[in-house]
């Protein structure tokens, strides 16, 4: 039992290691619908209690919200979400937020859907969009989904979802998603990296080839033992 109790404990310093040197993807899907995301991903909880979360150090100011969509039993307008089947969205004010203890490199990406006001995203140097602005992404408008085609059903107004990101040097400890109360979904934070999703499966294989070592040298001290 103690031995399986270390190979977890090991296990779950690795993944950290893992997440923070790559790419962390926030996906938003088990929260709520309409759950303040709040300090979920700096392993606490929403704002509905939902929790603890993975610890990425990255918190959320109150008004960003996660919500599921009207065809999994939730409130939101929107369909073909990257990951299904919650996104985000900042509930009122001019944006959100977002800190980043430990900060990222290297880029910063996620899909959003925009059908009636464009928007801008920001990163930041420093906690709470201060310091020096590291990168500016415009917010185009999108298509409507109601028009649009597949992949989007038609039902809903908030699909296709578009990829954008931008890369930068330096260290980001915030970003400030501006102009987008009520009007903007977004979906896969991605940090790490300029394009949005799962992280690469080079991370993905470190984490196997580490899982396989830890695995491989208790059964050597067990085989020693016996």
């Amino acid at each position: 039992m103690k031995k399986w109790m270390l190979l977890a404990v090991v296990a779950t310093l690795f993944v950290s290691q893992v997440v923070m040197a790559g790419t962390m993807v926030l996906t938003f899907d088990q929260l709520g619908n309409e759950e303040p995301v709040e300090n979920y991903y700096a392993g606490g909880l929403g704002g509905f209690g939902t929790g603890p979360g993975p610890n990425y150090g990255i918190t959320f100011e109150s008004n960003a919200l996660a919500v599921t969509s009207l065809a999994q039993g939730g409130s939101g307008n929107f369909d073909g979400e990257p990951s299904c089947c919650n996104i985000v969205f900042f509930l009122s004010g001019q944006g959100d937020v977002m800190n980043v203890a430990g900060g990222f490199t290297t880029g910063f990406s996620f899909f959003y859907s925009a059908p009636v006001f464009p928007g801008s995203v920001t990163v930041w140097s420093g906690p709470d969009a201060t310091g020096t602005e590291l990168a500016d992404i415009s917010l185009p408008l999108t298509p409507d989904g109601k028009t649009y085609g597949p992949p989007c059903s038609g039902s809903y107004d908030y699909c296709p979802w578009v990829p954008i990101g931008v890369s930068f040097s330096g260290t980001a400890e915030s970003v400030n998603f501006s102009g987008t109360a009520n009007y903007i979904g977004f979906d896969d934070i991605t940090l790490g990296s300029s394009t949005p999703g799962t992280p690469e499966p080079a991370t993905l294989l470190l984490f196997g080839s580490g899982m396989l070592g830890v695995v491989r040298q208790i059964r050597r001290r067990r085989n020693r033992k016996a």
